[in-house]
This record gives C-alpha cells, structure tokens and sequence, in this order.
C-alpha cells in the first residue's frame, strides 16, 4: 500500500477531498490534467474552476442548499470557507468571484505540507509501452483512489472506468425531467393508480378500486386533463423558452430522450400518444377515461417526491414553474428539481456505490463529485467531504494492519446524509439529484406550513450533525 492516497481531479469535489485528507496528516498526490489539456467547458488551468454560474445559492436555513453549507461550515470545509471569504453582494445567496474563488483554492492546497499537485491526466488505453501514460487500475491496485472528474472526464479516463465497474459505457445524461414533492400535488384532482388497473370499469369497481388505494402508497400519481385544459397546456409549452445547448453538447441528445417542448411541436396530439397518453385511465371524479394524462413516478424509496414520467426538459427554469404549474394537480407544485439537459457523464451509483461513495466491487476505490450523480457545486463539495474523511479512516486502518475500517456515514436526517443516501439507495430509474427537502426523512408531525417545516428538518439535521464524531 502506498504512503498517499490519490486523488483524480482537481474540481470542486477533489480539492475539498484532498483538503480533508491532507489535514489529517495523510499525504495526497491531486492529479490535474490542466493545462495539458481542457474539457470543453474549463478554460483557466487553476483548480476548483466554476464554470457556469458564480452563484453557490441560498445561505438561508430553510433552503435546501442553505442547509448543506451549514452543515459543511460546522465540518470545516475548505471550499465553503474560502467561498465565504471571496463572497460578492448576492443578497441572500453566496455568490463569489469565481477568478479570486480558483486561485485561493490553489495557493492553499499547492501550499499545504501534505498535498503533492500533479498536471497530469489519468487513463492509459493506448501504448502499453507508453511510460507518459498513469493507469486508474494500477493506481487502485497499489493504493487508495478517488475519482472525482466530474461531467467531462476525459474519455481515456472515461474508459478505463468503464473496465473497472464492467460496464460498456458510463451513463451520459442528456435530458431529465422536473421531481416534485409530494406534499405539494392536489389530491383532490390527481388518483393513485397504474395504467389499465381501473380504465372503464363498473360504478361499483371503480368505488372498489378507489377503497383499495386510499390507504396505499401507489408508485404512480395521475393528472386527468379535459381537452380544454390539454391545449391551453400544449400553447404554453411550445412557445415558452428554453436554454441554448453547447455544441458539443448538441451531439450528445437522443431520440430515445427527446425533450418534451419539441416533442410538443411535432404536433398538437403528439404528446397525447406518447408520454400524456389516457389510455388505461378513467378519471374517477367523472367515471370516463380522460382527455390527456400526466403520470408522476416515485422516485425515492420514502415516495416523498415524484418524478414527471417523460417530462424532460431544456426550458427554463422559470418557463417549467409557469407551464408545468398549469397541469391540473399542480398549481402550487413544489419542484425539487427542475428538468437539465447537459453532458453530463455518470456512473449508476446506486449499483455501485455505498452511501460512503465507497465503490463496492474494489473498495480502494472511492468517487465524489458529479460524477456520482450528485448535482451542483456544493453537493460536489460534500461529497468529496465524505469521500475524504472515509479515504483517511480506511488509510490508516491499513496503515494499522487492519482489513477492515468504520466508515463514517452521515445521517440521513442531514443534507449529507440524505444525498449520500439517495445516489447508494434510489430506485432503478436513478438520475442526478441536488440538494432538497425532498430527500430528508419527513417529520413525525404534520406540519402545512412550509416555512416553519422546512425550519424543524433543518433544525434536526443540524443537532443530528452535532452528535456526530469526526
């Protein structure tokens, strides 16, 4: 075993994962593969680069991301500290220069005792003779990893990861669709159900049908629309804006994944023979199978919040809350996430990971960032605070002669915990999570008032977090 662990990528996860480790005495070899080469996003050869918005959102206690900074504030994050100390008026979001951001975070780590910075990039698939070329797998095999290479690893990289996890291909996530909290659907208008469970039945089975599922947790919530409500809908949608793609983002979008506004604008009935198709319904406040439907799929095994079955998306975020909220059952919807559509490469976590980001088949190997499936950059960060605090503790239980370690796991009433847990533990239809309520554990107690609910889970997550021993 060597003496270092090895860190791969110097984004917002690797830097903060770096930082964890080298400050508890362990050595770290933080390979870079700037400026040799750039991503076709990044173009400044510093660490920790922010290459879209400077915004790291809400500092307010009862935002989702507001409550992921606390927590990583009280753990004594690199990236959140300097972020704070590089702040830019945003009122109440943390807002940063993104240039001063970059070089503090470098000066900091390429200063730092512990931390060795290597310009360099992973991934040998070419020249077995090829002295210039470093192999992940010989990496692995002689020391501890983690992979923290964010939406644009390389693909040299890119393949050996495949070699190592078995699978052809890593996912490439190219639309996704907006989840939105349970609490938030009018169930007054929506119905439980599965298709062609209740469609056209008796009066006296739909009655049975509907006794059947009112105490149930069904895996899909349905929204009837007459006709009227369908193409006031289907107007909004494809006149509303969206955002411009990256070329070498253009190339990655399929028609197995086609968005929803251009599906729309294929014709006015298109997506009422696709994804809002009624056949197998019957709306049960008229007894008739309706005119158009939207389905919501669970997405978490808690089924707090749901997921818009074939709404993927690249309209604005503000143009999804506006024409999505005009689906009946939605008007006051709370939308966890919104729909993306980016490149964005990532592994099936919740095949491979723990909620340690520990990779299950070869546990020298450890990955953080988006990569995993978190999304954002302070979801980057705390994953590569976790999977950094767990790379030390597994170092020096080796160190020790020990073949097996404690891994630290966060709680899952905390924002941590509870993203750690979802990209280790969600169903089969896995895609990219950020920061929200949506993910916690709910409360023992109803609370409607949003506000003073979002306090209470917050407030839990933080004295959660402080019985902690780190």
């Amino acid at each position: 075993m060597k003496d270092y662990v090895v860190v791969i990528g110097g984004g917002l996860a690797g830097t903060e994962a770096a930082y964890q480790i080298a400050k508890k005495g362990v050595k770290v070899k933080l390979y870079e593969m700037k400026p040799n080469r750039y991503s076709p996003a990044h173009s400044n050869q510093n660490l920790a680069e922010i290459v879209c918005s400077n915004s790291f959102k809400s500092n307010l206690h009862t935002n989702a991301c507001g409550l992921l900074k606390e927590e990583l504030r009280h753990l004594n994050s690199l990236l959140i500290n300097v972020a704070d100390t590089v702040s830019v008026p945003a009122g109440q979001a943390l807002a940063v220069d993104r240039e001063e951001f970059a070089k503090k975070i470098t000066s900091l780590l390429e200063s730092m005792e512990n931390v060795e910075v290597i310009r360099k990039e992973i991934g040998k698939v070419g020249d077995k003779n090829n002295e210039e070329e470093i192999s992940l797998l010989q990496l692995a095999e002689e020391g501890i990893v983690i992979i923290a290479t964010g939406p644009l690893t390389s693909n040299n990289l890119s393949k050996e990861i495949s070699s190592l996890i078995k699978q052809e291909r890593l996912y490439f996530y190219d639309a996704a669709a907006p989840i939105i909290e349970k609490d938030s659907i009018d169930m007054s208008i929506a119905f439980k159900g599965n298709r062609y469970e209740q469609e056209r039945g008796k009066e006296e089975e739909i009655e049975q049908w509907k006794q059947r599922i009112e105490n149930q947790e069904a895996s899909y919530i349905n929204l009837p629309m007459n006709k009227e409500e369908y193409e006031n809908f289907w107007e909004e949608l494809v006149k509303a804006e969206v955002v411009e793609l990256h070329e070498f983002e253009k190339k990655e979008i399929f028609e197995g994944c086609m968005p929803i506004e251009v599906m729309a604008k294929r014709g006015i009935d298109t997506l009422r023979f696709g994804p809002l198709k009624p056949v197998g319904f019957t709306d049960p406040r008229t007894g008739k199978r309706p005119y158009a439907v939207v389905q919501l799929r669970q997405d978490n095994k808690e089924g707090n919040i749901f997921n818009m079955v074939g709404f993927q998306t690249n309209l604005k975020f503000g143009e999804q809350k506006r024409v999505f909220s005009m689906i009946p059952g939605l008007k006051n919807a709370d939308f966890t996430k919104y729909g993306v559509m980016h490149r964005n490469t990532f592994i099936n976590s919740p095949e491979l990971l723990d909620n340690t980001y520990n990779l299950k088949i070869q546990p020298n190997i450890f990955f953080a960032g988006q990569i995993t499936g978190v999304e954002g950059y302070v979801e980057s960060i705390a994953s590569g605070l976790v999977a950094g605090i767990n790379a030390v503790e597994k170092f020096k239980a080796h160190e020790n002669g020990k073949d097996t370690y404690k891994k630290v796991v966060f709680p899952k009433e905390t924002m941590i915990g509870a993203l750690a847990e979802y990209i280790s533990t969600t169903n089969d239809n896995f895609q990219p999570m950020n920061a929200n309520f949506g993910i916690l554990p709910e409360l023992t107690e109803k609370i409607k008032d949003k506000k003073i609910r979002y306090t209470k889970i917050a407030d839990r997550a933080v004295i959660q977090l402080k019985q902690m021993e780190i």
